[in-house]
């Protein structure tokens, strides 16, 4: 896996990130830091990528499962270290999942699986984050 991220100087403190599936992220900085609020923080990027990485797997456990599932949505929250380096130290994942029918233990499995066993990403922010997980089952 490769990524490659190139500084916009002219932007203030803006990064665009070109990924080796060749697309093309932006970031930025907050103003009190030179940035100018034009994209997303580089840690923003981060938590919405365990987000994906987490709501990717649940998706797709489920529908190995042969369960009806429409839909997924992860709220994240986190909170960061108040000192440098300030990494994530507590993270929470409420799961929405659609669906027709779908069991709740199943549910509960398919988020259980991708946060013991799959999610690269949340199982490496684990390492300084207590990461904690809550879901609802909406029929539709």
């Amino acid at each position: 896996m490769k990524c490659t991220v190139n500084w916009m100087p002219a932007s203030g403190m803006a990064f665009s990130a070109e990924t080796g599936s060749g697309h093309l992220l932006m970031m930025d900085g907050a103003p009190d830091g030179g940035g100018r609020n034009l994209a997303p923080r580089p840690m923003e990027t981060v938590l919405a990528g365990t987000g994906g990485c987490t709501a990717y797997d649940v998706v797709l456990i489920l529908k190995r499962g042969r369960h009806d599932v429409r839909g997924c949505q992860v709220q994240v929250e986190a909170e960061r270290a108040e000192t440098d380096p300030k990494v994530f130290t507590k993270i929470h994942m409420h799961f929405v999942i659609t669906g027709r029918g779908l069991p709740e233990a199943a549910v509960q499995r398919a988020i259980q699986m991708s946060h013991d066993k799959y999610c690269s990403a949340s199982i490496m922010l684990g390492k300084t984050a207590t990461i904690t997980t809550s879901y609802e089952i909406v029929e539709g």
